[in-house]
């Protein structure tokens, strides 16, 4: 394998479009938990970025396309923009991961005991969402619940910039978020994963019941941000988050599979200006 074909093989492994889902939250929680601009200089904001950018997208999607190829011979998202994995592929991909394995244990020797709980629940989640014998993501409600593991970076950068804890209200606007997210990414699987004998959320509720949780969750988190953000005129762009299903509702010609690939845009949008506004904050604080 040449180096470019491994680079691209790695790319498509980490799910590139997708790696905002875990560095996003690691900026933004940094931001929020930093006192000050200073905190954007020290060393373990920049090597952690690199690291939730990556490594832990490789480990993530990783885990998941090892457990996952029974039902991926039936996802036509494979071969198209995803990986699937072929025995031949499997040495490689256990070589990989063992290696984010291993990076990620350096990390965690230069961390302290809390820092060391919050990333090891990160790394859990993260395999035991696919990984047997626990699985998550075959148990209806834990699937989307438990994929907080997107929001734990947040929290760890939270706690790494600023020797606290979020708020509450602030971890609860993001599982409420990733739970929207799940639930709307596994709608188009629906089909594929009834046949695999995987009873998802969306698979037990249906296309239409499932869009209509989606909407309510993404509702929620929309109130939640404007609240937190004391009604700042800007916060009114959350409410796209809730259109996207109420689309779906309305309009059933619409097709989920183009609005499901425009998510990352809108998250990327919405993050950076919460990053640069908060940042902007700090600086005018200085």
């Amino acid at each position: 394998m040449t180096e470019t074909s491994f680079l691209r093989y790695i790319l498509k492994l980490s799910r590139f479009r997708f790696w905002i889902y875990t560095g996003g939250p690691f900026v933004v929680g940094y931001a929020l938990g930093a006192p000050e601009l200073e905190a954007f200089f020290a060393l373990d904001y920049y090597v952690y970025l690199l690291y939730f950018f990556l490594p832990a997208n490789i480990f993530i999607y990783g885990v998941n396309d090892y457990w996952d190829e029974d039902t991926d011979k039936l996802n036509k998202k494979k071969d198209e923009r995803e990986l699937r994995v072929t025995d031949r592929d499997k040495r490689r991909l256990i070589w990989i991961l063992w290696t984010t394995v291993g990076v990620s244990a350096v990390l965690m020797v230069f961390q302290d005991n809390f820092e060391r709980i919050l990333f090891l629940m990160f790394l859990s989640l993260s395999y035991f969402y696919s990984a047997r014998p626990l699985r998550f993501k075959s148990i209806p409600i834990l699937d989307f619940s438990s994929n907080m593991l997107y929001i734990m970076p947040g929290i760890f950068a939270y706690y790494l910039a600023g020797g606290q804890l979020p708020p509450l209200m602030l971890v609860l606007a993001g599982y409420f978020h990733i739970a929207a997210m799940h639930l709307f990414s596994a709608v188009p699987d629906i089909e594929c994963d009834r046949r695999a004998g995987i009873s998802t959320t969306a698979v037990v509720l249906g296309e239409r019941r499932s869009l209509m949780l989606v909407a309510a969750f993404w509702s929620i988190f929309s109130a939640l941000v404007i609240y937190l953000t004391d009604f700042h005129p800007l916060s009114i762009l959350v409410l796209m988050f809730p259109a996207f299903p109420l689309a779906l509702l309305i309009d059933r010609g619409k097709d989920i599979n183009k609005l499901y690939w425009r998510l990352p845009y809108v998250n990327n949008l919405l993050g950076g200006l919460l990053f640069s506004v908060v940042v902007l904050g700090l600086a005018l604080q200085s």
